[in-house]
């Protein structure tokens, strides 16, 4: 899931908010792009969409159900540890300068409808039930994004990747979704907003009207807009399903970044929660 994420991620920071024209010439999977005003994320880097991700996984690794404080103590280590641009720049000036889990929650104003909730939401779906994955997945959008869009949002990507971690099918997902949230989900077309609704239903349209993740990749590239996030929900849910070919190019895990959190702590953290979460 998370290397997947990532490489959505990575590949999409070339494109988000990027000219039409630039999507259109570049958009081929021959490799990562230098994003042209974003000039500290290098291309095969990838932002914070999986950085917090990161920060999700280990909450649920190192605490049974973690508290508002445990969160808060993630979010804060896995960006002090990494300092890293893509941040919405009110966020990434309070990360720089808050001190801990309390400071931050003390200083936070979590009333938020963007992304941010929605975009490190997937490994909640190794979580039991449908319904532990609604309520601790709400307990840690509250933290930051508390408003009725920012948790549903977050709620549909965990609901999602839960569906497939526990062998649900892509044709079922609508189904299950519906069941859950209400209708929606599956019908979004042109570019992609700053909001947690407007990437959680760009994702997960283009999710069920692909079979192989080159395409679905491209696909959530060719909206236009915050597609970073989307390219990187879309690819890590489409990992969980074995519906889905595995037909990248060889060149978007070659390229991916490999520092100290990389594509080889990725990769042991997927191991990880695997173990952890049996399914």
């Amino acid at each position: 899931m998370l290397i997947f994420l990532a490489i959505g991620d990575a590949y999409g920071a070339g494109f988000e908010y990027a000219p039409m024209e630039l999507i259109r010439s570049h958009n081929h999977l021959r490799g990562y792009i230098q994003h042209p005003r974003h000039r500290g994320i290098k291309p095969g880097m990838y932002t914070d969409d999986t950085q917090m991700s990161l920060a999700v996984a280990e909450a649920l690794l190192h605490h049974q159900r973690p508290s508002p404080l445990e969160w808060a103590e993630h979010f804060v280590q896995a960006f002090k540890r990494d300092p890293r641009e893509g941040y919405a720049q009110r966020f990434y000036d309070f990360l720089l300068t808050v001190q801990d889990g309390a400071d931050f929650l003390e200083r936070i104003k979590p009333h938020s409808d963007k992304s941010g909730a929605a975009m490190r939401s997937l490994p909640l779906g190794f979580l039991h039930t449908p319904e532990i994955v609604l309520e601790v997945t709400s307990e840690q959008a509250r933290l930051t994004h508390d408003t009725p869009d920012g948790i549903r949002s977050a709620q549909a990507i965990a609901l999602a990747s839960h569906h497939f971690l526990h062998g649900g099918s892509l044709l079922g997902l609508r189904t299950s979704l519906q069941h859950h949230l209400g209708p929606g989900w599956f019908d979004w077309s042109g570019k992609v907003g700053a909001t947690g609704m407007d990437s959680a239903r760009a994702a997960l349209t283009a999710l069920c009207r692909h079979h192989s993740m080159a395409g679905l990749l491209q696909a959530c590239v060719a909206y236009s807009g915050d597609v970073d996030t989307v390219a990187g929900l879309a690819l890590g849910l489409a990992a969980c399903s074995p519906e889905y070919e595995r037909d990248l190019p060889s060149v978007l895990l070659r390229d991916l970044e490999d520092g100290a959190f990389g594509k080889g702590y990725l990769q042991d953290l997927d191991r990880a929660l695997r173990k952890r979460f049996p399914c």
